[in-house]
């Protein structure tokens, strides 16, 4: 019997009548093929049909495969048991358990075959579990996970991502078109997000200030729109298999919630330390979750080799047309909410950067006079660095208090696209991003997340660098996140008023003799005092750490502080410092108890580690074994990472032992040895 014969003994009638014909068909081209490769030296070829252009045996076979997973019974093959719905009752969490040996147990520990990767391309892979690392710094959130190298096709991958009726004549994608398209679809699970007048923060600014408020989408965040748009498009003859996508935040619950929407299977893998609040939500919306690896490098290992191995589709965060096109359509909303003729610029908050280059594509395309600024944190800022590079460039280090947007590179297709719609990126610190969830909580009574408040900081600094007299002047910020943990607004509120320049934080060294307080209090009032930290370490000069209240308006609180600093100093037997800026004055000395110490041989070290149960003990456990604390300072503030100060006793000759023992540990570390806040307030 021939091939067409035993396929059609097992199929149902209907679909045995819509297959023959095409079957038939196929099966003499192949064989015509077996003949020609078994018997090329005999006769003249065989005559025959040509085959089908490959365009054909493509659709041909998604054809084949929808109408045989739509029949009863088939595929007589389920899909992946890891890929099951949850029930309403339970929520699906799966944790891959390591061996004895430190190796991912499985009972399938290598696979050889061939898998679609993402992009529809077919390629041999040898999936394996990977190992967790333990000698480079831990990826702590997921987009500070080492970056893909970049793609040497990238039209090529676009092409085979984009149709040709999206694509311009010089191979890449018309966003204008695909985001238009995208709003047929979009709004089947995400909302037209209002956009707020911010009353108090536009008196104070004398312009007229507006949030987009993305925060208000089902999942908080706009990650929904991209996650939705590019899952939307998927090609159910492969989307039925399921997608993976590796992230513990705002991308994983866009995920999950859009596969429910769309009844597509979803997997996310999250590192095994993921606060249990991440993936309690994102299993409740439905997506399987998969706590897997140390750190999210490892995470990502694993996303990808589920993909390879089950035929599962990757969602990327933000480096794919789709998904760019998702947050695109934000724009699209904002002209018809806004009079965009009178709006000078937009805000947008910058991590991968498919949300700045979905925006800024479009509203360029429309408004070219609207300027188009990203915002990112200080010492997270891969896009400013790579557009004043001209290419984009890998960051060692992350900063991650604004968790959501910490990444070490920017997306390929997105900084091609802010290349040519950015004006500008504004740079801001920890402290102004707290200021700026203040302010919104101030208009708005709602909270944001660090990242999502990243756009109200850079629109205040923009307006205090650029003033203008115009009342109708029109900033916008696109308020793109709000998931964080309600313990997390501590560190929010001790921060806010240093970043709104409210409050300062002063470091002053005074005669150790009666007296001296009284002096030092009469010349800083008649300002409020917030903190005042003193003990008497002996000597002749007193150390004291005291912070302050400014009441000045917001434009004259640089000259109230000169003239604060400057009386002090006028006094002639006190000396006075400002360290509003210094971190390790505000995360750890204002906390600290005990004072100075003569130890011999300390070295003062800043660490960032992950915060999660037993993860300071084991911090604990390897460093105590080899080298001596003497001084260790430590407080939760309710977010993923947690920030230690630690004294350890070391000898000079003995430094680059530390030191590699140290970069052995894999958590992030600065030397604060030298220190002048370490000098005056811990050393004697």
């Amino acid at each position: 019997m021939g091939l067409w014969s035993d396929t059609a003994a097992i199929l149902p009638g209907h679909a045995k009548l819509k297959l023959e014909p095409l079957a038939k068909e196929l099966e003499a081209n192949l064989n015509h093929l077996s003949d020609k490769n078994h018997d090329t030296n005999t006769g003249p070829p065989i005559k025959s049909k040509p085959l089908p252009p490959p365009q054909l045996i493509r659709h041909s076979s998604d054809w084949l495969s929808q109408l045989l997973t739509s029949t009863p019974g088939w595929p007589l093959s389920t899909p992946p048991q890891h890929n099951r719905r949850p029930s309403a009752h339970s929520l699906d969490i799966a944790v891959d358990m390591p061996s004895l040996n430190g190796v991912v147990a499985s009972h399938e520990e290598e696979t050889n075959g061939n898998a679609q990767d993402h992009n529809g391309t077919t390629a041999s892979v040898l999936a394996r579990r990977p190992k967790t690392p333990t000698t480079s710094a831990m990826a702590l959130t997921e987009y500070s996970v080492c970056p893909s190298p970049p793609s040497e096709t990238a039209q090529a991958r676009i092409k085979q991502i984009v149709p040709d009726e999206f694509l311009l004549p010089d191979g890449y994608p018309d966003y204008l078109r695909m985001i238009l398209s995208a709003t047929s679809r979009i709004y089947e699970a995400c909302k037209a997000t209002p956009l707020t007048h911010a009353v108090n923060l536009s008196n104070r600014l004398e312009c007229n200030v507006l949030f987009k408020r993305e925060d208000e989408q089902p999942v908080f965040s706009f990650k929904l729109r991209g996650a939705y748009n590019k899952m939307a498009h998927l090609d159910p003859a492969r989307s039925w298999k399921g997608v993976v996508c590796c992230s513990a935040g705002n991308h994983a619950q866009g995920v999950a919630y859009s596969a429910r929407k769309l009844k597509i299977p979803a997997t996310i893998v999250m590192p095994e330390g993921t606060p249990s609040i991440k993936h309690t939500n994102v299993a409740r919306l439905g997506g399987h979750v998969v706590l897997h690896g140390a750190d999210f490098d490892a995470a990502k290992e694993e996303a990808a080799r589920r993909a390879a191995h089950d035929g599962l589709i990757n969602i990327p965060p933000f480096d794919d047309p789709y998904v760019i096109a998702g947050q695109g359509t934000i724009g699209n909303e904002l002209f018809a909410q806004v009079n965009m003729a009178k709006v000078e610029a937009i805000f947008c908050g910058v991590g991968g950067g498919g949300l700045i280059a979905g925006i800024g594509v479009y509203v360029k395309r429309m408004a070219p006079h609207v300027k188009i600024i990203g915002v990112e944190a200080h010492d997270a800022n891969a896009m400013a660095q790579s557009l004043r590079k001209g290419e984009r460039v890998v960051l060692r280090e992350v900063g991650l208090f604004a968790d959501g947007a910490a990444v070490k590179s920017v997306g390929e297709e997105p900084f091609r696209l802010a290349r040519e719609v950015v004006d500008d990126v504004v740079e801001v610190s920890t402290d102004e991003i707290c200021a700026a969830i203040k302010d919104m909580y101030d208009d708005t009574r709602s909270g944001l997340e660090p990242a999502g408040a990243l756009p109200i900081a850079g629109l205040k600094k923009y307006a205090a660098a650029n003033p203008s007299r115009d009342p109708s002047r029109t900033l916008i910020a696109v308020t793109s996140g709000a998931n964080m943990n309600f313990d997390r607004l501590r560190f929010v509120a001790e921060r806010a008023t240093l970043g709104e320049g409210k409050e300062v934080l002063l470091a002053c060294t005074i005669p150790e003799r009666p007296g001296a307080f009284a002096r030092l209090v009469e010349a800083v009032m008649p300002r409020p005092v917030t903190e005042f930290s003193y003990r008497r370490a002996g000597g002749d000069a007193a150390n004291v750490l005291l912070g302050l209240s400014l009441t000045a308006p917001v434009a004259q609180r640089a000259d109230e502080l000169r003239r604060l600093l400057a009386r002090v100093r006028d006094d002639g037997t006190m000396t006075v410092a400002d360290l509003s800026a210094d971190e390790l004055a505000k995360s750890h000395l204002r906390y600290l108890v005990g004072g100075r110490a003569a130890v011999p041989d300390e070295k003062l070290f800043m660490f960032t580690f992950p915060e999660r149960p037993g993860a300071l003990e084991r911090f604990l456990l390897a460093v105590r074994p080899k080298f001596n604390i003497s001084l260790f300072q430590y407080r939760n503030y309710g977010g993923d990472v947690a920030k230690i100060l630690a004294g350890i006793e070391c000898p000079d000759a003995e430094l680059p032992e530390l030191l590699d023992f140290l970069r052995e540990l894999g958590y992030p570390f600065q030397d604060c040895s030298d220190s002048e806040v370490y000098r005056m307030f811990l050393r004697t």
